[in-house]
């Protein structure tokens, strides 16, 4: 079993749900829980914005106990308006708090937030203590490995992080100078779990995107557990799918087009339901090319998706595609 702080208990070698901004809302992660998911957190928030009573900001932390155990990643480059946020946060009684110093978009850098904290270690931990000193909750913090090539400081980083009393620690594989793109390098990921020094939990992030990378993963670099993003968009069925590899040896069965519809109208239900009916519906609109990915011949019913305005009419052009596709195997 793994352990964050006193009171969360995750089962050995969790699968994390990584915190996506404009992805990881309430609807998406309610999707998520449903196919495996053993813990999750909210799309990052702004220290200031928070702070400022900025609508959006505010929204993010509406949680539910179905999720649980859940986090709220914070983000800001400020310890007074990070220790203000997290007094906020504290409020909503989350099973903890996540700081984001990996975000690698300029526009988060340029503030001295996110993996531009990368470049100052000293801010970095002065940061991550102001929010421990003003929450009761466990602190969490996800990085990457360093700036760029040359600057790779992820093995200082953990150790004065745990000093400080940071719970858990997740690292994205790549630097800042990477963003998204090339491979990842878990190798760095392994030294720091393999460092004598640290006992806190060290999850792994980066390029897993099936079942055999996730095993692969789990006995090559002896983390702790993994945190998956950019593989879940569209397909929560990914949580499920390593999990019974992991039991079994052997692949789930892929999703069918009726379960990608399914997975539709409950995530556009509900963001209806949470955003209202207007927002619910454009928001959910640049999910639909990864729910239905790889299925032949979609473009017209992918444009009807994405036009359509009212409910009733969405709704019943999934009818229609689950009609179409009756029976139709996804590769």
């Amino acid at each position: 079993m793994i352990k964050i702080g006193d009171h969360i208990v995750l089962p050995d070698f969790p699968l994390l749900l990584a915190p996506m901004e404009d992805v990881s809302d309430p609807p998406f992660r309610r999707l998520c829980k449903m196919h495996g998911a053993d813990m999750m957190y909210s799309e990052f928030i702004s220290s200031e914005g928070l702070i400022r009573d900025a609508i959006k900001s505010r929204m993010k932390l509406d949680i539910f106990d179905y999720e649980r155990p859940v986090g709220i990643q914070i983000f800001g480059g400020d310890e007074e308006a990070m220790a203000l946020s997290s007094k906020i946060v504290s409020t909503v009684n989350p099973d903890l708090i996540d700081i984001n110093f990996g975000c690698p978009v300029k526009k988060v850098v340029c503030k001295g937030a996110g993996a531009g904290v990368l470049k100052d270690v000293d801010l970095m931990i002065r940061l991550t203590k102001a929010v421990i000193d003003s929450t009761h909750l466990p602190v969490t913090v996800k990085t990457r490995l360093g700036w760029d090539d040359n600057s790779i400081n992820i093995d200082e980083v953990a150790e004065r992080l745990q000093d400080i009393g940071v719970a858990a620690l997740s690292i994205h594989a790549r630097t800042r100078a990477q963003m998204y793109k090339g491979h990842s390098d878990w190798s760095h990921i392994a030294r720091v779990k393999n460092n004598p020094r640290i006992t806190m939990p060290i999850f792994g992030n980066g390029d897993i995107d099936s079942p055999e990378k996730a095993l692969q993963y789990k006995n090559e670099y002896g983390i702790d557990g993994i945190m998956i993003g950019r593989a879940a968009i569209g397909y929560p069925w990914i949580f499920d799918e390593i999990k019974h590899y992991f039991k079994t040896g052997e692949h789930l069965a892929k999703p069918t087009v009726i379960d990608r519809v399914e997975a539709v109208r409950n995530h556009l239900t509900w963001a209806m339901d949470w955003k209202g009916e207007r927002l619910g519906i454009v928001e959910t609109r640049p999910h639909y090319t990864n729910y239905f990915k790889g299925i032949h011949s979609f473009k017209t019913h992918k444009q009807k998706l994405v036009t359509l305005d009212r409910p009733e009419e969405l709704f019943a052009a999934l009818d229609e595609i689950q009609d179409a596709y009756a029976g139709y195997e996804v590769v």
